[in-house]
Parts: C-alpha cells; structure tokens; sequence
C-alpha cells in the first residue's frame, strides 16, 4: 500500500473530479492586498458545492473503492465539512453512509449533513472531540464491516485535496501569476499535505506556511517539537473543522517533505478575521477558512511586495456562533473586560464608579449586582467595552483605586466560562 503522494496521482483525482466538483475561483483581494502591501490572492473553497474542500477528498477516497467495497456501506467521523463530503458523494453514488460527528458539533453543519445526504445517510452524534468520534466510528466499521473514508490520513483523500494546487496553478498560469507564498489551514494535515505536494513539483519556489489553531496544533508540536507523531492531551475545539488533536501518520511525512514554516493563531484572533472578513469583503468564512487569513499578520513583513496565496478552506460559519465569535474577537483585540469588584452598599455608588473609573469613551455591557442586607458591600459582576485598547492600562488603575480586591476576570479562563 502506498504510503504518500506524488503529483501523478493528483492529477488522476483530478480527472476523476473533474465533472463533480466546481472548479472554484481564484480571485485577487484588493482589500487585502492593500493592507498589505502585496498581492493576495483567495481560493474561494467556501465556495465549493458543500462550501468547503472536503468534497474533493470525499469523493475521490470513495471513487476508488471497488464495487463489492461500495455495496457493503462506508463511513466516516467528521467535525462537519469531511461528513458533508461524504454525504454528498453517497447520494451521488447511491451509496449507505453512516457518519459519525462530535456532539460539540455546530447544528448547521449536521442539518448540512443530512441535507446532502438524504434517505442515504445515517448520522450519529458521539463524542465531544474529533478523536472522541474517531473512535467510536472505527469500532463500528470494523464490526459491521464497512469501509472507512478517512478525512486525512488516506493517499486518495489528500490527493483529492491536492486538486485544489493544481486548479489555482492553472488559473494563476493564465494571468501570469507566480506564487511566492502558500498559506493553508491544518487540521489532520490532508489539505497541506495534497497541496503542498503538487506546489513543490510544479511551483517548487512556493514558501508552503502551515496555519493551525494555537489550542490545536498537533502538526507544529509533532513535526517541529517531538518530530513524532504525538496526541495532544487537550484541545480548543472552537476551531471546529482545524481542531484534532492528532494528526495522521501519513500526513505527518508529507508535512515533514513540503511544509516550510507553521503559524499558530489565537482562537480570538481568528474571530476577527471572520468579523473583517464580513464587513470589509462580504466574505462569510467558518473559524478554519480563516485560519491562512490571520496568518499574513504575523507573515506581513516577508510578504510585503509579494504574490500570496490564502486558500478559503470552508464557509460553513453557524450564525447563531455569531454571538461568541464577536465576543472572542473583542477579548482578544483588548477592547472588552471583566472585573469582579465589592461595591459598598450606600446611595450613588454607581454614579461615582461611571464618573470616577470609566473613561468618556467607556461603556458598560454587563452589569450584575448582589445586593447583602447584612454586610457594607455587594459583589458585583461589571463588564466594561473600550473605544481603544490603548486604555486598558488606565482603566485597571481606575479600578485598583476604587477596589484594590478587585478580580480581572479575563485572566481566569475557568471563572470566565463560569461567570460570563
């Protein structure tokens, strides 16, 4: 059995996708390219007929299946864009598919799921990680003894995933556009691996960056800490379609061949992405898709003057997460804040807390108070929105002088979940 990718067989699953998937545009950002200062350019997977890449993997794993393989059924585990791959494909093929997704799973993704699927797809909710899932799905692939779509760690999965470099090559080809950098989300590396394979063939001075979740980045530890392949104990699974806390064996060596560099990206910082993304491009993007996005930040002084490539993995953003995403976004760029503080009990508290600790800009967007008739003062839970972060510093002084007690609650991940 073959145990990595070469060019060749990317353009096989190229012809075999060939009249399946779309063939997704290749467009110049202005927007970012002027921020910048380079030439950026998306490949708009968000696009793609499940609005995301994982199609092409999807069909391709299962197009190689013989016949008597296909009768007896497949499945799969997925955070969401793999199981809509495959959903659609056994709907296509008139295939049974039995697919198992984490609980944690946005429903807009499993509604998604069932919708390609139709009358061909069981879906079964197990687990509250990726690596939960997995488990469980191969136990029951095994015993019922049906064909597993690996969402990763497959020769023909990352081939399919490799299309993706060989469709944006030829479009760029067109325009006489030369690629200087690659930038690409990593979850269990079968994106990076396929196309990044194809770009040192055919695009070998292509710098490939590898982009990860900072709560999930099973590829950079295992490649560049551990050069092994290691499970990571914990996990942000915000990220929902990059989270894995393990990536494949067979991805981990082609990552090791053709991946240059890795960034890590904080889950708040790609929650402001997503929010730009929206506002300044009409571009709707799930956390994952706006993984290669956030990384020209940190890449921005080696591309400046340069032709980037950022593939857009997938838009399938759940907008009821919308919520969560501006909050995050808000407690990364250092604009919103909670204090615990004892607020005495007397008249006009309040009104010297607003004229004496906030600032004219200032305001509040929590506030919970407990009042106890027994004691001078009453707990207090105060969240406060900046108009600029550069006041952060004298908003903590403010509040240090009217409650020197105070607890900043930002910095306590556990008491912020709990309270807010």
């Amino acid at each position: 059995m073959k145990d990595t990718v070469v060019a060749r067989d990317i353009e096989e699953a190229y012809l075999t996708l060939k009249n399946v998937v779309k063939e997704t545009p290749l467009q110049k950002d202005h927007y970012l390219s002027l921020k910048y200062d380079c030439n950026v350019y998306l490949k708009r997977e968000d696009l793609q007929w499940v609005r995301s890449f994982k199609l092409r993997g999807a069909y391709n794993a299962i197009a190689a299946l013989t016949e008597s393989e296909r009768q007896r059924g497949i499945t799969c585990a997925s955070a969401g864009n793999h199981a809509q791959g495959v959903a659609y494909t056994a709907n296509k093929l008139n295939l049974s598919a039995t697919i198992f997704m984490p609980v944690t799973t946005p429903l807009q993704k499993i509604d998604q799921v069932k919708f390609f699927g139709g009358a061909h797809t069981e879906v079964i909710l197990t687990g509250d990680t990726f690596d939960d899932c997995l488990k469980e799905a191969l136990l029951y692939t095994e015993e019922h003894s049906k064909n597993f779509i690996d969402p990763f760690n497959n020769i023909n999965t990352i081939s399919g995933q490799g299309t993706i470099a060989l469709e944006a090559l030829n479009q760029a080809k067109d325009d006489s556009v030369n690629f200087d950098y690659l930038f690409a989300a990593i979850g269990g590396g079968g994106l990076i691996s396929g196309i990044g394979t194809y770009f040192k063939a055919h695009s070998p001075h292509t710098e490939i960056i590898g982009v990860e979740p900072a709560g999930a980045s099973s590829m950079y530890t295992s490649v560049v800490k551990e050069d092994k392949v290691v499970t990571l104990p914990n996990i942000d699974k915000f990220v929902d379609g990059a989270s894995v806390a393990r990536v494949g064996d067979i991805t981990f060596n082609i990552a090791k061949k053709v991946v240059s560099d890795y960034v890590q990206i904080d889950e708040g910082e790609v929650c402001s992405t997503i929010l730009d993304m929206y506002t300044k491009q009409a571009i709707i993007v799930e956390p994952a898709g706006a993984l290669s996005v956030s990384a020209l930040e940190h890449y921005k002084a080696n591309i400046k003057g340069k032709t980037v490539l950022c593939v857009i993995s997938g838009g399938n953003n759940d907008i009821n997460r919308m919520k969560e995403i501006e909050e995050r976004s808000l407690l990364f760029e250092e604009m919103k804040h909670y204090f615990i503080l004892n607020f005495p009990q007397r008249p006009g508290v309040l009104k010297e807390f607003v004229n004496n600790v906030l600032g004219p800009n200032d305001d509040i967007t929590k506030f919970e108070y407990l009042k106890k008739s027994s004691q001078n003062t009453g707990t207090v839970i105060i969240g406060i929105q900046l108009n600029d972060h550069a006041d952060l510093n004298q908003l903590k002084q403010n509040v240090n002088q009217f409650d020197p007690l105070n607890i900043y609650i930002n910095e306590n991940k556990m008491l912020y979940s709990l309270l807010i």
